[in-house]
C-alpha cells in the first residue's frame, strides 16, 4: 500500500470527523469507504481515491460502485472481445439472426461452451467406429487358417523337441528357436576367414599367431570378461589378417584393440581403453589404439555378426539335460582350439559339437540321447 495515500486518509478523517474512534480493522481501504447504518449522511464523507484516479483527475464516487459478484444490468450492452482461445471466460455471445433454425442454434451454443476441436474430434471417432468392420474383413482375409503356428515343425521319428517346455517362458523365445539356429547356421559360413591367409604376410608365422591368442587369454581371464569376447575377438584378428598384411612389431596392438572392440559388442560394461592400454605395458598409446580400431572396423566393414560356438554348446547341452560336467569340458577344448589354426577352416557349429562329443567320450556317458538339437 503506497505510504502517502494512507496519511493523507489519516489527516482527511481527522479533520472531518475528530471525535470518532477509529476501529481496529474497519477503514483498511484505498479505494471506498462504507458506512455503517445509522452514521452520517454520504455527502459529508471523505472517499478515497487510488494513484491511477489521481493522476488523470478522475474520481470513483462510492456510492455507485458495484460489488464485484453484484447481479449485470439487463440494458448494459456487452462489449466483444477477442478471447485468446476458445473457452475463454468473458467471451461475449454471438448474435443470431431469425432465419437460422433450432438445430443451428444448439450448435451455437454447445460451440460457445465448449472447444471448437471437440466436435471434429467427435465426427472422427465415428468415422473410425463406421470404418472397423472394413478393416476387419481385410484383416480376415489377409491370415491365413491353414497356416501352422510358430514353433511347430517335423521331426524325425524318436526325435524330442526340446523346446515344448519352454513354451510357457517369453524369455526362451521358443517360437522363434528353430529359426535362431537356421539363420546361425547360414551365417557362419560368410565369418570364416581364409585359412591359409599366413602364405601372403611376410613377418608372420602360425606360432606368432599362436602365442598372441595365447596372450589374449590371459588378458580375458583377468578382466573377467564372457566367453563370447575371446571368440570374437580372434575371428576379428584372423578376419583383419586375411585382408591386410601386417608387420610383426604391429600384431600385438591388432590383438589387443581387436579384444577392444569385441568387450564393446559382447560386454555390458566394457573396460576401459586405459586398461587395455596398461596391459599392452604402455607400448601403444591411446590415440594409435583409437586409430586402429577405425581401420579395423573399416576393413570389416562394421560386420561383427559372428555365430560364437558358445551358442551352439548350450543348444546342445540342453540336449544333453544340461550336464554341467560335459558342458565344461566342452568349454575348455573349444578355448584350446582357438589356439590350433587348423580349427579355422571348421564352421563354430562344428567345433561346438566335437567338442562335446569328446568330453562326453572323455566322462563315459554312454551313447546320446536321441534329442532334436
Amino acid at each position: 500500500m503506497p505510504t502517502k495515500g494512507l496519511q493523507s486518509k489519516k489527516t482527511t478523517t481527522a479533520a472531518a470527523n475528530p471525535s470518532r474512534k477509529r476501529a481496529a480493522l474497519g477503514d483498511v481501504s484505498n479505494v471506498t469507504k462504507i458506512e455503517v447504518a445509522g452514521s452520517k449522511k454520504a455527502a459529508g464523507k471523505t472517499v478515497m481515491v487510488s494513484k491511477p484516479s489521481q493522476a488523470n483527475g478522475i474520481q470513483k464516487k462510492g456510492t455507485t460502485r458495484t460489488a464485484p459478484l453484484g447481479p449485470k444490468d439487463p440494458n448494459k450492452k456487452t462489449v466483444d472481445r477477442k478471447a485468446s482461445g476458445s473457452g475463454t471466460i468473458g467471451v461475449a455471445k454471438r448474435k443470431i439472426s431469425d432465419s437460422t433454425t433450432n438445430s443451428e442454434v444448439k450448435e451455437n451454443i454447445l460451440e460457445e461452451g465448449e472447444p471448437a476441436r471437440k466436435k471434429p474430434h467427435a465426427v472422427d471417432v465415428d468415422k473410425k467406429v463406421k470404418a472397423e468392420p472394413k478393416q476387419q474383413k481385410v484383416s480376415q482375409e489377409f491370415y491365413d487358417d491353414e497356416a501352422p503356428p510358430l514353433g511347430e515343425h517335423e521331426y524325425p521319428p524318436g526325435v524330442e523337441n526340446l523346446d515344448s517346455e519352454d513354451l510357457d517362458d517369453p524369455l526362451m523365445v521358443a517360437e522363434y528357436a528353430t529359426e535362431i539356429f537356421e539363420y546361425l547356421r547360414d551365417l557362419e559360413c560368410k565369418s570364416v576367414p581364409n585359412p591359409q591367409y599366413m602364405s601372403h604376410q611376410d613377418e608372420l608365422e602360425w606360432k606368432t599367431r599362436g602365442i598372441l591368442v595365447d596372450w589374449l587369454i590371459e588378458v580375458h581371464t583377468r578382466f573377467h570378461l564372457l566367453p563370447e569376447t575371446l571368440f570374437l575377438a580372434v575371428n576379428i584378428i584372423d578376419r583383419f589378417l586375411s585382408e591386410k598384411v601386417v608387420q610383426l612389431d604391429r600384431l600385438q596392438l591388432v590383438g589387443i584393440t581387436a579384444m577392444f572392440i569385441a568387450s564393446k559388442y559382447e560386454e555390458v560394461l566394457s573396460p576401459h581403453i586405459a586398461n587395455f592400454r596398461h596391459v599392452a605395458d604402455d607400448g601403444f598409446s591411446e590415440s594409435e589404439i583409437l586409430s586402429a580400431e577405425r581401420f579395423i572396423l573399416s576393413t570389416l566393414n562394421y560386420d561383427l555378426s559372428y555365430p560364437n560356438p558358445m551358442n551352439f554348446l548350450r543348444r546342445i547341452s540342453k540336449a544333453d539335460n544340461y550336464d554341467i560336467q560335459s558342458r565344461t569340458i566342452g568349454k575348455y577344448l573349444m578355448e584350446i582350439s582357438l589356439l590350433d589354426h587348423r580349427f579355422m577352416a571348421y564352421r563354430p557349429s562344428h567345433v561346438a559339437a566335437a567338442a562335446m562329443y569328446l568330453s562326453r567320450v572323455i566322462l563315459d556317458r554312454g551313447e546320446w540321447v536321441s534329442r532334436s538339437i
